[in-house]
């Protein structure tokens, strides 16, 4: 009777995970009716896209990072029109209004995303890609494949360098199952609370807090971000970084002083990988910059774009 007791309760400690999955919305046409902007049908899935800015300027791509989804670039992108660009921002799977495939999410899987995107709207060579937080992960990757496509690169609170993941999200990513489970189980609430500490920063999009609480209610939103923690951000990008340096593709990085998550220590070891890459630093930005310091951010655009 004991054992039958305790092998219950084992199974319904092991099925909590799935039975809050199960109360979160699937992203479907209900969720999708009031997008903005328009959906490509790629390879993998769904993706969510918009344009910004002036139909015949250069293209530049904007890569958001793991857990913000296109929005977090509803401040700068259109900077980025003012000075001509032609701007396309879009979710990578497992966020915002794009699909969740079940797919191992590595910083190649969303290089072929974001080739697909491209390819779907007819988008050539010559592009500026900017990369935020695994963004500059995910741009590196694709720059490192085909280093003919990008102008410029330019990574913001640039992940890839092998910062640390914290306790859970370490936990996580070294053991599966176990992993899986505490992960599933305490990250939404350890992330909601770091976020509801953000809630009195200055931010160009408005309601980013709330926007960013509202997707851990949407189904394969928590299982995308343990994916990509696993399989993009705990390898450094070292290779990719010395394939980009050794094709001569200009790259530029934005760090913040104060960032935590990407401490400013990271630029050191991108300096010794790509000796050519040209650095700034936002007195006073933490990790969210791109909408915290959104007019410092641009400043720097404009000098490293000039």
């Amino acid at each position: 009777m004991i054992g039958d007791l305790a092998l219950l309760a084992g199974t319904g400690l092991a099925a909590l995970p799935m039975g809050r999955e199960m109360l979160r919305k699937p992203m479907g046409r209900q969720a999708r009716k009031n997008a903005p902007g328009q959906f490509a049908d790629l390879t993998d899935g769904r993706t969510h896209f918009d344009w910004i800015g002036p139909k015949d300027g250069p293209v530049a791509v904007c890569v958001h990072g793991l857990t913000t989804p296109s929005f977090v670039w509803g401040g700068l992108a259109p900077h980025l029109a003012r000075m001509g660009y032609r701007v396309l921002v879009y979710d990578l799977f497992g966020r915002g209004y794009s699909d969740r495939p079940r797919r191992v999410q590595t910083p190649e899987f969303f290089a072929d995303q974001l080739s697909d995107l491209l390819r779907h709207q007819n988008v050539g060579s010559d592009i500026t890609v900017l990369g935020y937080s695994m963004g500059a992960v995910i741009a590196t990757a694709f720059a490192a494949e085909d280093s003919h496509r990008p102008r410029r690169l330019v990574l913001i609170a640039p992940a890839g360098m092998g910062q640390d993941l914290g306790t859970v999200a370490r936990f996580a990513t070294d053991w599966p199952l176990l992993g899986d489970w505490l992960f599933h189980m305490g990250w939404p609430r350890s992330f909601r609370s770091a976020l509801e500490a953000e809630r009195s920063l200055p931010s160009s999009v408005p309601g980013i807090v709330d926007l960013q609480i509202a997707e851990l209610q949407r189904q394969g939103y928590v299982r995308s971000v343990l994916s990509s923690l696993r399989h993009s951000l705990r390898q450094p990008q070292q290779a990719a970084h010395h394939r980009i340096a050794r094709d001569e593709v200009p790259v530029a990085a934005i760090w913040g002083r104060d960032d935590t998550t990407i401490p400013i220590s990271a630029m050191g070891t991108l300096a010794q990988w790509n000796r050519s890459v040209q650095h700034e630093v936002i007195d006073g930005a933490g990790h969210g910059l791109v909408y915290t310091h959104t007019d410092d951010v641009a400043a720097a655009l404009e000098r490293v774009l000039a």
